[in-house]
């Protein structure tokens, strides 16, 4: 007992000065951060870049948390005037925002299309699958339009920053590297459980890693509570601009990061009560976007991170303006005017805990993304297998279900932007992805954009090779989402599972909500199309002047195609125009293009 006085001397100095012990603690840790930071700002600001803005973000928002705890209430009651007499003009105040809103919208879209006429063919789908919903909207009469045009208004906005706005270009670019560079630390658990050879041969081992790793790192996040933090915060957003529900809010915001059946479990107290339109709600950001975990899988095959992201983050507005069109509210909601509903944190001890949960986790959607590969692709196969068989019969030859999907969905590919020529194949994987799953879709988007990078030629006999740069950006947007028929059975699995009473109203509900996570993921792809401003490639006279003509690329494609453009062979004499004129390298530049691509140069 006397041997044990100190230890519990000191346990109870603890208890009594537990507040002070933390303060030091968190002071100390404070004073050697910023140590540190100073130190990395000195020694190379360019390369602390990246700190610098995380830093900036952490500070800001712990800032603001302590503002709003000790002078909150003192700001609100000195703005109490001013937000009453805000409050007694807005009935013309807003109509005179909307109006300059409207106008500025419609002058900036005739500047701007006035420059690349083909992104009206993306604004007309936009507007075109918009009043499809309408029409499809189960009580025209109660559609809250607040809602409706903050949620397009946000996807718009986002999508301006992201695509058109050089902060926000670079800002998603390194976030995709930075995303790319963390996926690749799978590589190191992979290889040793599997061996080099394996991962960097097989898909299985090169790909599925990944979703471990993701599923271990969002435990981690959801342990110490930022995934909560981000999703709260995006939910608070989404809640004050369109007027929806806390619990519809916080499901659809969990959406961006986690999966369909993995978000509905942060309001799992309040699904049972909850209304139809909020289930619809639910459903349709599920159907909307894809989990986080998948995400990484799509990354690793070489698809853009950045645009996956944006993705993401645009369906998730989009998805509640559009489930509130579609199937308006029409009850009483008991959560309506409810401040905040509370998320439950996991029941795990420690971090060390939280990481094996998640990577234990993943197991099952590891297998089930195996198994679905192979079933899927089997059937396909056999699909087509039947599909030419039938063909045969009547002289049809290449008969396939991609083929069919092709002709039928055609002119959705093109309403959403793409040329007329790519229409086909974006309309084959737009097929793929809504009648078996997007894995299977952006595995094949994959080879396309592989292709073109790798400079093979368009077209390979009648059968095209690649699609365009604006097509693949328009592809990934339309495919990044979860809504397929395979995942009607997940999603009523998944919340009949957590209140089965209901199971009859979410039954009624799901086909309704998986046409607008489809309609969803195809409004992006438009918006994608409208904003997408084609990569500069630069001076072809100087690239091919200095190439090393080896190995192709795409850039060496769209040169040599300029410089096939520009010559002439007139009575057996070669000659060039445009840039190429009068110039010593076009004819080694030529005879080095003909090595690689056919033209009728070439013969010459």
């Amino acid at each position: 007992r006397k041997a044990l006085q100190p230890a519990s001397k000191a346990k109870r100095f603890c208890k009594a000065h537990a507040k002070v012990l933390r303060m030091v603690f968190l002071g100390f840790l404070g004073v050697a951060y910023l140590c540190y930071f100073i130190a990395a700002c000195w020694l190379n600001f360019q390369r602390a870049l990246a700190l610098v803005v995380m830093t900036a973000v952490v500070v800001f928002f712990v800032c603001w948390s302590l503002f709003k705890k000790h002078c909150g209430a003192k700001v609100v009651l000195l703005l109490k005037p001013i937000w009453k007499c805000f409050h007694k003009c807005w009935p013309w105040l807003k109509w005179l925002l909307w109006v300059a809103l409207l106008g500025g919208l419609i002058a900036w879209l005739a500047l701007d299309t006035a420059r690349n006429p083909e992104q009206l063919t993306s604004l007309a789908g936009f507007c075109f699958l918009v009043l499809f919903l309408f029409a499809c909207s189960k009580h025209h009469g109660a559609v809250s339009w607040r809602a409706v045009f903050w949620g397009l208004g946000l996807e718009f906005l986002f999508g301006l920053f992201v695509l058109r706005t050089t902060p926000g270009i670079q800002a998603f670019r390194w976030l995709g590297d930075q995303i790319q560079f963390f996926l690749g630390y799978t590589t190191a658990g992979s290889s040793f459980v599997f061996g080099n050879t394996l991962v960097e041969d097989v898909f299985a081992f090169q790909s599925l890693p990944i979703v471990v790793f993701f599923s271990c790192v969002t435990s981690i996040l959801y342990y110490l509570g930022i995934m909560q933090w981000l999703i709260v915060k995006i939910s608070w957003l989404l809640q004050v601009s369109m007027g929806t529900t806390p619990t519809e809010t916080l499901s659809v915001a969990g959406n961006i990061f986690v999966g369909q059946s993995e978000a509905p479990l942060l309001i799992r107290p309040y699904l049972a009560e909850m209304t139809h339109s909020e289930v619809h709600a639910v459903m349709t950001g599920g159907f909307s976007t894809i989990a986080g975990s998948v995400m990484g899988a799509y990354i690793s095959f070489g698809i853009d991170a950045a645009s996956l992201v944006a993705a993401s983050v645009m369906a998730a507005p989009c998805a509640l303006a559009m489930s509130k069109l579609i199937y308006p509210e029409v009850e009483e909601s008991k959560f309506k005017g409810k401040a905040s509903v509370r998320l439950s944190r996991g029941e795990e001890q420690n971090i060390l805990e939280a990481a094996s949960n998640g990577a234990a986790a993943s197991v099952g959607l590891v297998a089930n993304i195996a198994a679905n590969l192979i079933a899927f692709l089997a059937v396909l196969e056999f699909i087509n297998a039947a599909l030419r068989w039938f063909g045969e019969m009547v002289d049809i030859e290449g008969l396939s279900f991609q083929v069919i999907c092709s002709y039928v969905l055609m002119p959705v590919a093109f309403l959403m932007g793409a040329d007329w020529a790519d229409s086909p194949l974006v309309a084959e994987l737009l097929g793929i992805k809504i009648f078996l799953n997007e894995f299977v879709a952006y595995q094949q988007l994959a080879t396309y954009k592989k292709n073109r990078l790798a400079g093979l030629e368009e077209w390979d006999g009648s059968q095209k090779q690649w699609i365009s740069e604006r097509a693949e950006i328009i592809s990934t947007f339309a495919l990044c989402g979860f809504a397929n028929l395979s995942s009607i059975g997940i999603m009523l699995g998944a919340l009949t599972s957590m209140v089965p009473q209901r199971k009859g109203d979410f039954a009624s509900i799901v086909l309704r909500a998986l046409l607008t996570g489809i309609c969803v993921s195809m409004l992006n792809a438009c918006l994608a199309g409208l904003l997408h401003v084609p990569t500069e490639l630069g001076d072809c006279v100087t690239f091919l002047s200095t190439a090393n003509f080896s190995s192709t690329s795409y850039t060496m494609y769209v040169c040599c195609k300029q410089l096939f453009a520009s010559s002439v062979l007139e009575n057996g004499t070669l000659s060039f125009t445009g840039a190429w004129a009068g110039l010593k390298e076009s004819t080694l530049c030529l005879t080095q293009c003909c090595g690689h691509y056919n033209h009728t140069s070439c013969a010459g």
